[in-house]
């Protein structure tokens, strides 16, 4: 990148991180009545329109969706082909819960009109070709048609994974693993002052990913601490391979999270479930990802730190929407998200997903 678009690229992430949301702000937001939040989001004509709570729920999460995409579009203008793909890479998670969505609907053979208004409308270079993946017989069809396009390691990866197990589980596990595991490649490709801040900040996701995940294959799914490793994708931060395979080896969750290094081990001191769990590790990604925001001078890595800040407040706002839109108590709606971590809410769709 030339020291002019380096510049305005920094510029351009200073300016829209004034965008973020405080934790005053966020505990203002929480007081907040569903016209009020939908009027300062513009978004009442969502909530006044003639449909039916799903589909204004769906319409609000389109909308926010949008918003973080259009961010993507605006920071990759000035990057050079490599930044721009990471940006670009990480942001086709949302173009995996489609990929998701149509995954399910041929396995269960579910009714198309249905899907169609399940999956995400996307901009051109995330887009899945969709006609052409509905018209496929099957799972295996579609993902052999996937391989001839940008997700083609992906497809071929989680395409030999159901043909060995046939389990949709470990399909759907095989797609989120090569996708992390793809993020991460390009993220170390980096050379320069920009390496180690993102490999910091990708560190930073791939811990709070491990340690949810080590906890619903170990605790919920019950699997052995074999099947639970293979499914992980080592952080290039705090839990790289070593530190997995002890931890998997771990028989409850106490045992487990008082074997976190640290400063994971003190966050997680007396967390009690898996819920206040997810809470303490969005908030340790959080303020991970905060530091390279003010801290860093690489532009691409502080464009990523924004982006993925701004996913985490438009996740909390996307909390309050729902829990309006579906009639739930304040108090509930209030319970179900944490201002201080940004990220802990359980909304529920692809935002809540992508945590």
């Amino acid at each position: 990148m030339s020291a002019a678009a380096h510049a305005y690229l920094n510029t351009r992430v200073s300016v829209m991180s004034t965008r973020l949301l405080d934790p005053e702000r966020a505990k203002a937001l929480l007081e907040l009545g569903l016209p009020e939040l939908a009027e300062q989001l513009e978004l009442q004509s969502v909530i006044e329109d003639q449909l039916s709570a799903h589909a204004k729920v769906r319409a609000v999460e389109q909308a926010l969706i949008a918003t973080l995409l259009a961010d993507v579009a605006v920071l990759i203008r000035p990057m050079n082909p490599a930044e721009r793909a990471l940006l670009l890479s990480w942001a086709r998670r949302y173009a995996l819960f489609n990929l998701k969505t149509l995954i399910r609907g041929k396995l269960y053979d579910l009714d198309p009109t249905t899907i169609r208004n399940d999956l995400y409308d996307l901009p051109p270079g995330l887009r899945l070709a969709r006609d052409e993946l509905f018209r496929t017989e099957n799972v295996l069809e579609l993902l052999r048609v996937l391989e001839r396009g940008p997700f083609s390691l992906l497809a071929r990866q989680a395409r030999e994974v159901y043909e060995q197990k046939r389990e949709p589980f470990a399909l759907e596990a095989a797609i989120d693993q090569q996708y992390y595991s793809d993020l991460v490649r390009q993220t170390m490709r980096f050379q320069g002052d920009s390496l180690q801040p993102l490999r910091r900040l990708m560190g930073a996701l791939l811990d709070r990913i491990d340690v949810m995940w080590m906890l619903r294959f170990r605790f919920a799914y019950g699997f052995s601490p074999s099947e639970t490793f293979y499914q992980l994708v080592p952080s290039p931060r705090l839990l790289h391979r070593e530190r997995l395979l002890d931890l998997v080896n771990r028989e409850t969750l106490r045992q487990l999270l008082d074997a976190l290094p640290e400063p994971l081990a003190a966050r997680m001191a007396d967390a009690e479930d898996v819920l206040e769990v997810q809470r303490r590790a969005a908030a340790h990604q959080a303020e991970e990802t905060r530091r390279i925001l003010t801290q860093s001078a690489s532009g691409v890595a502080r464009a990523l730190a924004y982006l993925m800040l701004r996913e985490m407040d438009l996740m909390l706002l996307f909390a309050l929407l729902q829990g309006g839109l579906l009639g739930l108590p304040p108090d509930v709606i209030k319970s179900a998200v944490d201002p201080h971590a940004f990220g802990a809410a359980n909304g529920g769709g692809a935002l809540a997903a992508a945590a």
